[in-house]
């Protein structure tokens, strides 16, 4: 990551006042003049790195010195701020007080630039914020206050791997028998016969084979891991190489989820998808695993900066997060329940129920 990331300011050719990027172009426009200037959007170059090399930071992965801050409140590890002052937390919202300290950490090879705007992203939010049953008016209320959705490049990896699965397990077939049973009907007794599934269980076992590219990892601890990986899926077709110009105007986090770590997640997250591969190779109606067996084979990845606005709330002591995907808009967030709201309706259907349940009896 850059040295500058964060630090480095980019005057307009205009009128010399700072520019920021403008989402949805590729430009750095002047808010005062309306000056833009192009960014040369770069492909070439992004190549993926071995991971066994790189495990070891420093060998065959670019690194270099890189300043941070860290929030005391979450421990989110941020750019500081320009001009060296406190500024919000973008997870939180607590107030940081420009500590920096220095660190040798992987450089981002490159980012999704933003595409959504800040207004239409808070329309986004608004309209996710009225969807949601049982919320707390405060929460509803948050709906009708503009700028606190905040832009950020939040940090990623992205794993492949050419991987070969041996595994054991049984194939379940239903099978239908014909049973009977004594029932009374009418105020008699009877036997009648009805159809019972039983299920068939043999063993199975096999290798199934599967190459996973760009399987993601969010590289961030201040990032609810649910949500993050609910926001995607990402156009990670649409890569740029990194520029110092895209963040301008952002905020952009440093990870704190090494290449290692990230590593065991990508392996967690790729053997839920060779399961799912499993199950259809056993086939059957029902299927169990004993045993898997996987072998990772040319494991690369590459260290990415993904766009996204977010918007942090406190209710009742609580931090809530709420994140925009800046390029697809889609909407993710932790909600606080109104536990009124939801006793009061519980206790309106009981009584519907029991009107009914006595109009129906009388």
């Amino acid at each position: 990551m850059a040295t500058s990331l964060g630090t480095r300011q980019f005057p307009c050719e205009r009128c010399g006042a700072k520019v920021v990027f403008a989402p949805g172009t590729d430009t750095l426009k002047c808010p005062y003049c309306g000056n833009e200037t192009h960014i040369p959007a770069v492909t070439e170059g992004i190549e993926e790195q071995q991971y066994h090399a790189a495990a070891l930071l420093g060998d065959g992965a670019e690194n270099e010195e890189v300043t941070s801050v860290r929030c005391s409140s979450c421990a989110a590890l941020v750019e500081p701020s320009p001009s060296h002052e406190a500024f919000p937390c973008p997870y939180c919202g607590s107030s940081i007080v420009a500590r920096e300290t220095s660190q040798r950490l992987i450089k981002p090879q490159a980012l999704l630039s933003f595409r959504i705007e800040r207004d239409a992203a808070t329309l986004l939010f608004r309209e996710w914020i009225k969807k949601l049953w049982f919320a707390p008016d405060a929460l509803k209320k948050l709906a009708h206050v503009d700028g606190r959705l905040q832009g950020l490049y939040a940090p990623y990896w992205t794993y492949d791997a050419d991987t070969v699965s041996r595994y054991t397990g049984q194939r379940g077939d239903n099978y239908t028998v014909t049973r009977t049973r004594t029932v009374t009907r009418d105020g008699k007794r009877v036997t009648e016969r009805y159809q019972d599934i039983e299920i068939r269980w043999r063993p199975a076992g096999g290798t199934v084979s599967r190459d996973f590219d760009d399987m993601l990892v969010v590289g961030s601890n201040s990032l609810p891991r649910d949500l993050a990986e609910a926001l995607e899926p990402w156009d990670l077709d649409g890569l740029v190489t990194y520029a110092d110009e895209y963040l301008s105007g952002f905020t952009a986090e440093r990870y704190q989820i090494d290449v290692r770590a990230g590593w065991a997640r990508a392996r967690e997250r790729m053997e839920e998808v060779i399961r799912n591969d499993v199950a259809r190779d056993i086939g059957g109606d029902h299927q169990r695993i004993h045993t898997l067996d996987t072998t990772h084979a040319d494991i690369t990845f590459k260290h990415v900066l993904l766009p996204m606005w977010i918007c942090s709330y406190r209710f009742r002591d609580e931090i809530y997060r709420f994140l925009v995907n800046a390029r697809t808009g889609e909407v993710q967030g932790q909600r606080p329940w109104s536990w009124v709201k939801i006793t009061i309706t519980a206790l309106v259907a009981a009584a519907v129920i029991f009107m009914l349940y006595t109009y129906f009896n009388r």
